[in-house]
């Protein structure tokens, strides 16, 4: 028994050892690394927290030059213009008084050009003085430093009272060298924290460079780098489409500040502001440079390292050659302005023109010019094409005779109506451009040809149910303007087309809901032959587009592709590619495609004496065409109550060429010219649109 009891206790001797051993080494390791922290902390304390004070890095985000904008050719529409600049980066908590004695020693080496200061700037140029802020803080009544309670008020209000005390008596003009260090003080207290902006980025001198530079040291938070802008190496070309860009002191657009400040964009960011440069912003913006700052205790920058240079933003490749764009805004000017000589343009409000890719969408040129009726200057209004809506007249006669056939009004073998003139109880006669009683019938394809007015009326009778006696009744499908308008808007007439640029507008389609029935029915029958409702330029070329392919809406679009920029500021790779986009396919057939096709080749070539297009007769690229005229009246902005407007004529055109393998099709609409005008105008700048693109493009 005895000798169990002593072998189990020698058994358990050894594992007691070893565990006691472990404890002790765990002990003595703790004790260690409590005596390290606690000599640490004692001896080299104060110095750890004496650098933690000295110093703090922060990343600093930088502008990189934006993405260029080239056209179909790669010439250079919009570029940047690389500049010298003397910078200065805001500190953390920097004080005023610190930020004008930098800006009154940089005023000993560098000159800012003469800027307006407000009258708010001057005072906070007086104030950021330490002295002058205590001298004019002590002339303030006591309630403008306590309040009633006797406490002291806060520094921001302190400084508003100080601010307002200035304003009222001080003099506020200053000598040339202390505007000199007013402006940049300004500058300099503008910016936000950390933020970089420029002191001088427009003719800065050698000379100032140098000595900024080797004066640097002295100069807390300034520093010597380079600004850009945009510049147009192909001049003033598409100005109103290309865009602007905001400058430094604009900043973002104060309706998308929110939003842009959280996708990483600095309030004085420089960043598109209209149309191509606004809607690829984040194409052409490029990635900003990542810049570590290291500020001591006083605030002060000590270095700025470089972690990221940044990336330069993507650039576009338009659809558009810039010397063909430049071609069509010349021709349309030109016509304009011999219109405006023989007097026609007294109310005509511009001029439209659009070269499109009837294949693709690609748009190949896109032109309008903007008449001011009161002062006769004309403008550049190229966007006048998407956001200016117009009653186009006859060019939607194709639509129209292409709806009958797909109703089934009428067939491609039998299409031939009487051409009567009609008569609304109580109305003008309504009829064609020709005396009435000129033919007695009409097939849909000699409708087109000589543009038939009364063809037109006629099918929106037969698509209405019609019931009608020559100036007594008249009586239709109360459907009968969605009848039509679902067809044209097959076509898109009347609805946004979807082209990559930002404003595009619908149409304006006219009240269906007139009380008295001849009244709407007559409505329709306008509709019928393009005088009724409005549509824009683009939805035409879309519209005519779809006739010249063969069915196909398609969607139409400036830029071609997207590409990188290399290190070396070269075009890099694409990395994105434009394919053509269908919206939708119209639902005629191709018998049915085949009336409107002859219809607009006889208006060019055939030889019926009165077709509309003979002006564009014998070109080497046969065209077909449809022209248009719509009528309308001039109202007085200014005179809004005039009861007897003029009357004006719209003149329009469309039309394809190749007539057999379309490769463009071309669209004009010159609005409100005096009823006396004739269309040669719109004739003849379609015909010199066509010439030189088919020139052009065998020049390319």
């Amino acid at each position: 028994m005895s000798r169990r009891r002593q072998k189990t206790k020698t058994q358990k001797s050894p594992l007691r050892f070893r565990l006691n051993l472990l404890f002790f080494i765990a002990f003595l390791l703790l004790a260690i690394l409590v005596a390290q922290l606690g000599y640490l902390q004692i001896v080299y304390g104060n110095k750890f927290e004496s650098q933690i004070e000295q110093t703090d890095k922060t990343v600093v985000s930088g502008n990189v030059p934006r993405g260029m904008v080239y056209d179909a050719q790669g010439r250079t529409l919009v570029g940047n213009s690389s500049q010298n600049a003397i910078t200065y980066t805001k500190s953390i908590n920097v004080k005023s008084n610190e930020m004008l004695a930098t800006a009154k020693k940089l005023t000993k080496y560098l000159t800012v050009p003469s800027t307006t200061l407000q009258k708010q700037d001057v005072a906070d140029y007086f104030l950021a003085d330490t002295d002058y802020y205590k001298e004019i803080v002590a002339k303030l009544p006591k309630l403008q430093k306590y309040d009633s309670s006797g406490n002291d008020l806060s520094s921001s209000k302190v400084y508003k009272n100080a601010s307002q005390y200035v304003l009222k008596h001080h003099d506020l003009n200053l000598t040339t060298e202390q505007k000199q260090v007013a402006t940049l003080y300004t500058k300099m207290s503008g910016a936000f924290q950390l933020s970089t902006v420029y002191l001088k980025d427009n003719d800065v001198t050698e000379n100032e460079i140098a000595e900024v530079g080797e004066h640097l040291s002295e100069l807390p938070g300034v520093g010597v780098g380079n600004n850009w802008t945009r510049n147009y190496p192909s001049g003033s070309i598409l100005t109103s489409i290309l865009g602007t860009v905001t400058t430094e002191k604009q900043g973002l657009p104060a309706d998308s500040l929110t939003s842009m400040l959280k996708t990483g964009y600095s309030r004085n960011d420089r960043v598109g502001n209209s149309y191509l440069e606004k809607e690829y912003e984040s194409i052409l913006r490029g990635t900003k440079s990542q810049t570590q700052v290291t500020v001591n205790n006083d605030n002060q920058v000590l270095s700025e390292v470089t972690q990221y240079a940044g990336s330069k933003g993507s650039n576009l490749n338009l659809t558009i050659d810039s010397k063909y764009q430049t071609a069509v805004e010349n021709a349309l000017k030109s016509q304009f302005a011999a219109a405006k000589s023989a007097g026609y343009t007294g109310y005509s409000d511009g001029a439209y023109a659009i070269a499109m890719d009837p294949n693709t969408g690609a748009i190949k040129a896109m032109a309008g010019i903007r008449n001011n009726t009161e002062t006769n200057k004309v403008t550049d209004d190229a966007l006048g094409n998407i956001n200016r809506t117009f009653v186009m007249g006859s060019v939607v006669k194709p639509a129209t005779v292409l709806s009958a056939l797909m109703d089934g009004v009428i067939t491609p073998s039998d299409n031939t109506l009487p051409d009567d003139a009609i008569y609304l109880p109580a109305s003008p006669i309504k009829k064609s451009w020709y005396p009435a009683g000129t033919f007695k019938t009409m097939t849909a394809q000699r409708a087109l040809t000589i543009s038939s007015n009364t063809y037109m009326m006629h099918l929106a009778l037969l698509m209405g149910n019609a019931k009608y006696t020559p100036s007594k009744y008249i009586k239709m499908d109360n459907d009968i303007f969605e009848k039509l308008r679902d067809k044209y808007q097959q076509f898109g007439l009347g609805y946004k087309t979807g082209i990559d640029l930002p404003g595009e507008i619908d149409g304006y389609l006219g009240s269906t809901t007139n009380e008295y029935n001849a009244v709407k029915y007559g409505s329709a029958l306008d509709e019928s032959y393009g005088n009724y409702d409005a549509y824009t330029l683009m939805q035409i070329a879309q519209y005519t587009s779809a006739i010249a392919n063969g069915g196909y809406r398609m969607q139409p679009y400036i830029v071609n592709s997207i590409q990188k920029t290399t290190k070396s500021g070269e075009k890099g790779s694409v990395i994105y590619q434009h394919q053509p986009q269908i919206l939708n396919r119209i639902d005629f057939t191709n018998a049915q495609l085949q009336v409107v096709k002859e219809g607009m080749y006889d208006a060019v070539n055939g030889s019926d004496g009165y077709a509309t297009a003979t002006a564009l007769k014998g070109m080497a690229q046969k065209v077909a065409a449809k022209t248009g005229t719509a009528q309308s009246f001039y109202y007085d902005q200014n005179n809004p109550d005039n009861t007897n407007p003029p009357a004006t004529i719209t003149h329009s055109f469309i039309g394809y060429a190749p007539a057999d393998n379309p490769k463009v099709v071309v669209v004009v609409v010159m609005p409100n010219f005096t009823s006396n005008s004739k269309g040669s105008y719109s004739l003849a700048l379609a015909k010199t649109m066509f010439q030189d693109y088919f020139k052009m493009e065998g020049s390319n």
